[in-house]
């Protein structure tokens, strides 16, 4: 039963970083700020933002 619980924690820490969560995490630390909507708004605009301005070419 160990293997298969720590199988599933791996999965789901996989998925948060996959997700974005891990990284909204971070970003509320770093900046001393708690979780809220406009927060998660203002997160994932600058994220996007960043993604797309370095877009790769071919």
């Amino acid at each position: 039963m160990r293997p298969l619980r720590r199988a599933a924690s791996f999965l789901m820490a996989l998925l948060r970083e996959l997700a974005g969560e891990n990284a909204y995490r971070r970003h509320l630390l770093a900046h001393g700020r708690v979780h809220s909507p406009e927060e998660w708004r203002r997160f994932s605009d600058h994220h996007l933002k960043a993604k797309y301005e370095r877009a790769k070419c071919c």
